[in-house]
C-alpha cells in the first residue's frame, strides 16, 4: 500500500475523531444528549461507526487494489501481512484489506437499508394498530403473532434457498420484510399512550383525517422506541447477512461483503488465519458499536429520566 493510501486512512481516522466532536459539542446542550454522553460506552461507539461508514465511503482512496482481483492464484494466496498488503491475502490471491473496505460498503448498506424497510414497515403497522384500536388492532396483532413465532432464518433460508443468485435488492427486501414485527408491537404500545394526549384530541376535534393526525402528531413523539429498534436492528442485521453469507446464500462472491469472507478463509485459518479473522473482528466492532449506541440512545430518550 503506498503513501497516498495511508495518508487516505489517516485522514479518514482524523475525520472520523473530527466527528465525534462535533457530535459532542452538538448534544451536550440537552439534556438527553447529556444522558447519552454519560453511557460509558457511548462515545467509542460512535467513533467506531463513523469511522467505518468513512472508510465504506472512501472505498475506491483507501483501497490498494480492486477486491475481485485476482494476480497470481498459486503463488500469492495466503500471503501474511505485508507492507504491500497490509491484512494479507486470501485463499484466492485478493487483497483482504481491499475486500474489507468494499465489504463496509455491502454490509453497513444492507444492514441500513434492510432496517430502514423494517422500522418503516413496523412504525407504520404499529401506529395503525395502536391508533384505530378495535378489530384493526386485533387483527394486526394476530399477524404480528404469525410473523414473530416463525424462525426468521428458517423463513430466510428457505425463500433464499428458491434463488441460485439472490440480487442485493431482493436480499434486502427479505430480511427486511421479515423484520418488522418486533418494532410494531414497541411502536403500538407507545401510540396507545400518546392518541389519549389532549393534542390529539384536539387535531381529531379539528377534523384531522387519520393518516394526518397518526403522521403528524403521533409518530414524531412515538419516535423514540423506533429509533432505539433501529440501531439496534441495524447490528441485527449484519449478523443475519452475515450468516446467510457464511453459508452461501447470501451476497455471492466474488463481491465482497465480511460474511462471505470469513466462509472463503475459514477453510485455510490453520495456516491463512487473517483472510477470516479480519472480517470478523469488523462486524464485532461494529455490532457492539451498534449496540452500545443503541443502549446509549434508549437511555437519553427515556422519559423517566428527563429530570435527570
Amino acid at each position: 500500500m503506498n503513501g497516498a493510501k495511508w495518508l487516505a486512512l489517516t485522514g479518514a481516522l482524523a475525520a472520523a475523531l473530527l466527528l465525534v466532536g462535533a457530535v459532542r459539542r452538538r448534544v451536550l446542550g440537552s439534556a438527553a444528549g447529556r444522558r447519552f454522553l454519560r453511557h460509558p460506552a457511548a462515545t467509542p461507539g460512535v467513533f467506531v461507526l463513523a469511522f467505518f461508514a468513512l472508510l465504506a465511503l472512501a472505498a475506491p482512496v483507501v483501497a490498494p487494489y480492486d477486491p475481485a482481483w485476482m494476480p497470481g492464484v498459486v503463488e500469492l494466496q495466503n500471503r501474511p501481512p505485508s507492507a504491500l498488503h497490509p491484512l494479507g491475502t486470501d485463499p484466492y490471491s485478493r487483497d483482504v484489506w481491499s475486500r474489507l473496505v468494499y465489504g463496509a460498503r455491502i454490509s453497513l448498506g444492507i444492514g441500513a437499508l434492510a432496517t430502514l424497510v423494517a422500522v418503516t414497515l413496523g412504525a407504520a403497522v404499529g401506529a395503525f394498530a395502536g391508533y384505530c384500536r378495535r378489530w384493526v388492532d386485533a387483527a394486526l396483532m394476530r399477524l404480528v403473532d404469525v410473523g414473530l413465532a416463525l424462525p426468521r432464518i428458517f423463513v430466510l433460508l428457505m425463500v433464499v434457498a428458491l434463488w441460485e443468485h439472490v440480487p442485493l435488492t431482493v436480499l434486502v427486501l427479505l430480511i427486511g420484510l421479515t423484520g418488522w414485527f418486533g418494532t410494531s408491537r414497541l411502536v403500538r404500545a407507545e401510540v396507545l399512550s400518546v392518541r389519549e394526549r389532549e393534542f390529539v384530541a384536539a387535531a381529531r376535534a379539528l377534523g384531522a383525517e387519520p393518516a394526518r393526525v397518526i403522521f403528524r402528531h403521533v409518530l414524531p413523539n412515538a419516535a423514540a422506541p423506533i429509533i432505539v429498534s433501529a440501531a439496534l436492528g441495524i447490528g441485527n442485521v449484519m449478523l443475519l447477512e452475515a450468516g446467510l453469507s457464511f453459508l452461501g446464500l447470501g451476497v455471492p462472491s466474488p463481491a465482497p461483503s465480511w460474511g462471505n469472507m470469513i466462509a472463503d478463509g475459514w477453510p485455510k485459518m490453520a495456516v491463512a488465519w487473517w483472510a477470516s479473522t479480519f472480517p470478523g473482528l469488523a462486524i464485532s466492532l461494529v455490532v457492539m458499536a451498534l449496540n452500545a449506541v443503541g443502549d446509549a440512545l434508549r437511555d437519553a430518550l427515556d422519559p423517566r429520566k428527563e429530570t435527570a
